[in-house]
């Protein structure tokens, strides 16, 4: 008997979706924009960066121990810096052998282990359907073919964690590492009343209550609180105007960043404009990436000091 074409159809979307993705991974030679591998752990010789992506604050699921009767027997929920990066390799190597590297890698930076089991020994498919993994086709995870990892390091003070994650899909390894770098989150909320200060008395405040993804330029939801303040500074000086002006850090290519610090302050004013009625005329926009920074490009804590938006006085 065959099948009825309502119940075909959506089969034959997901068999077209999945080759699709397949074909996409494959066909990738280069990393994706704005991506590097982590300091002092590098990748697997021959691998490209598939997916990357850096919050200076978020969580990381990690797992301590194996599943037990299919539940987690540590599940480690982690707060602080978290980066995660996806690796695919071409056809050749074993899960184990690029699993081995990062490993080593990862002892060498410090990484003691809490947890290191392939399938069985993790906990079958329960252990994989836990993995904080990036989507598909950034990172593949067959839930009866991979390695588990995950260390923890304590450096004057401060806790990091890392895990790993190594599989396979169509004869290529994919591997995903999270450092987990813990820490409390970072005030910054700046009110109205700061932002007046700000303008008067230097002509620009920094902002760093916008939130966007890693390469995106669409204001995430949690930027809301700071939106609602800077509504309500021009609300309070109807006959003030403001430029908004998008800054990155120095990851990435020139132009690239250029237009994404355009993007993102253009996104911001239509935010503005649109959920807070703020005239369009009482905005103008710009973006001008690594050009203006107020920290060392050469470190993280400068990069993320230089990763904002800031109004500035005409």
């Amino acid at each position: 008997m065959s099948l009825p074409l309502t119940l075909f159809r959506p089969i034959l979307l997901l068999l077209a979706l999945s080759l699709s993705a397949m074909m996409n991974a494959s066909a990738q030679t280069r990393d994706v924009a704005g991506s590097k591998d982590y300091p002092g752990i590098g990748r697997f010789g021959g691998s490209v960066i598939t997916g990357y992506q850096v919050k200076d604050f978020d969580a990381a699921r990690m797992q301590g121990a194996a599943f037990k009767d299919g539940q987690p027997t540590d599940a480690r929920r982690l707060e602080g810096r978290i980066t995660r990066i996806a690796y695919r390799t071409n056809p050749g190597p074993s899960i184990l052998e690029v699993s081995r590297n990062f490993e080593t890698q990862l002892a060498k930076a410090g990484f003691e282990t809490l947890l290191a089991c392939d399938v069985d020994a993790c906990g079958g498919i329960p252990f994989s359907e836990s993995i904080d993994a990036l989507p598909i086709p950034q990172m593949w995870v067959d839930g009866f073919n991979y390695r588990y990892f995950a260390g923890r390091k304590v450096d004057g003070g401060h806790e990091t964690y890392a895990g790993l994650i190594v599989s396979e899909n169509n004869r290529e390894i994919y591997a995903q590492l999270v450092i987990a770098e813990l820490g409390a989150i970072e005030n910054k909320m700046v009110d109205a009343v700061v932002m007046a200060k700000g303008l008067g008395e230097a002509g620009h405040i920094a902002l760093y209550g916008i939130y966007f993804d890693t390469d995106k330029a669409a204001v995430k939801p949690e930027s809301r609180p700071t939106l609602e303040q800077i509504a309500k500074l021009l609300a309070g000086q109807p006959q003030l105007n403001v430029f908004i002006v998008g800054h990155t850090d120095n990851q990435g290519a020139y132009d690239y960043n250029l237009d994404l610090s355009r993007r993102r302050a253009e996104a911001v004013a239509a935010e503005l404009v649109k959920n807070f009625r703020i005239a369009q005329g009482r905005l103008r926009t710009a973006g001008v990436g690594f050009l203006s920074p107020i920290g060392s490009n050469g470190n993280d804590a400068g990069r993320a000091l230089n990763r904002r938006v800031e109004l500035v006085a005409p």
